[in-house]
Formats: structure tokens, C-alpha cells, sequence
């Protein structure tokens, strides 16, 4: 299958090096650069790309604007954020909570990038080693005792709509998912849309945490 990628940079002497470089991968096609935000959303609606790899520094809206825009959409894309990471955990909480799937330094190397677009298109998410080790670490600090507070919004979920909560929850990719109970990657894809409606949540990681604390998991 191939990855559609849409390009989001401020320096276009960047954006058409990473297209050159992802040209040359058999499975992925880069159907446009820019570095514009809100042309961004555009080409999003107009072209459909499967992954989105941006940069947080764009003219007339910022990456992590367009991202929590993006994620707004009926069908959001998965995103690749490739940007200068800065030493504020906060930059990588907004990051994270806005919706984005993987986040590279720009100093990580051309594979290490295809292999996030791979996992991003996947639904897995992928982090760059020391963004990896605050989040480790801040696990460890976290009391032992689960947060199991109730959510009644959890109750309006389908007998399905829980099942595929929690297989996500556990890890498993969209495609996993489908496999796993014998649907389609679509039917997964609304199962999906439909849980984050009612349980009024952005993205992938806001829904694993929910499910943990309302003890689905």
C-alpha cells in the first residue's frame, strides 16, 4: 500500500529536500510541500494524504494550530511532527495532546523518519529517544494506584465500540484491529470516530489514557 504524504515546513529548501528523500522510497508518494498552515488544511481536505509530516514553525497558522485543526476533521490524517524539539515538556504535551502520532528532532536520520511515516500510517506512534525518556520517567514518578475514577460517558459505547477501544488501547494498529475481528480498516476507522465523539476525545493518546482511567483497561 502506498503512504500519501503531504510536506509542512517553513524553509522550502526543506520541505524539497525531504520530498527528494521521500521520493525515493518505493512506498510513499509525496503528493505536495508547503509552508502554509492553512493551505495545509486545504490540501488536507482536497488531496486526502495519509500522513502529514510538519514542522511547528509555519506561516499564517503555527504546525501545532494546524494539527489541533486537523484533528477537527471527519477523517484526520496522521501526523509525523519534524521539528526542532525544544528542552520544555510542555512543547511536547502540546504536541502530543494536539493530536500528532510521532515526534522527531530534526536531527533524526532519513530512516528513522520513513519508519515513523510507516508507523504513523499504521495508527503507531513513534518518539524520539529523549522525548522517550522524559515520558518513561515521568511514568515512574506516577503513583502505583490507578486513577479508576468513573465515566459515565464510557456507558454510551457499543458492546463493539468498547472492544475496539480497548484492542487500541492495547497497542494494536488500525489494520490489527480490523484483522482481529474480521471488519474493515473503514468500519475500524468509524468505530473510532464514533467512540472519540462520545467520549470527547482528540486523538489516539487522549483515548488510550481515558480508557485506563475509567478502567476499561
Amino acid at each position: 500500500m502506498t503512504i500519501r504524504v503531504l510536506i509542512c515546513d517553513e524553509l522550502p529548501v526543506i520541505g524539497d529536500g525531504l520530498r527528494t528523500l521521500l521520493d525515493a522510497v518505493p512506498d510513499i508518494d509525496v503528493i505536495g510541500t508547503t509552508d502554509n498552515g492553512m493551505e495545509a488544511i486545504v490540501l488536507v481536505r482536497t488531496a486526502r494524504p495519509d500522513v502529514v509530516v510538519t514542522d511547528l514553525h509555519l506561516r499564517t497558522i503555527s504546525g501545532l494550530e494546524m494539527i489541533r485543526r486537523l484533528g477537527k476533521e471527519e477523517n484526520p490524517p496522521n501526523i509525523v511532527v519534524f521539528t526542532r524539539i525544544s528542552d520544555a515538556d510542555k512543547t511536547v504535551s502540546d504536541v502530543l495532546h494536539a493530536g500528532a502520532s510521532c515526534l522527531l528532532g530534526k536531527d533524526a536520520s532519513p530512516q528513522d523518519l520513513v519508519t515513523a511515516i510507516r508507523a504513523a500510517a499504521a495508527g503507531r506512534t513513534v518518539l524520539a529517544p529523549d522525548i522517550a525518556h522524559r515520558l518513561v520517567t515521568w511514568f515512574r514518578e506516577q503513583p502505583d494506584t490507578p486513577d479508576c475514577a468513573p465515566h459515565p460517558e464510557v456507558t454510551e459505547l457499543t458492546p463493539r465500540e468498547r472492544e475496539v477501544t480497548q484492542m487500541v488501547a492495547r497497542g494494536m494498529s488500525t489494520e490489527e484491529v480490523a484483522r482481529a475481528l474480521t471488519i474493515g480498516v473503514a468500519t475500524v476507522r468509524t468505530h473510532l470516530y464514533r467512540v472519540r465523539t462520545k467520549l470527547g476525545v482528540r486523538d489516539r493518546a487522549q483515548l488510550v489514557s481515558l480508557a485506563f482511567r475509567s478502567g476499561l483497561i
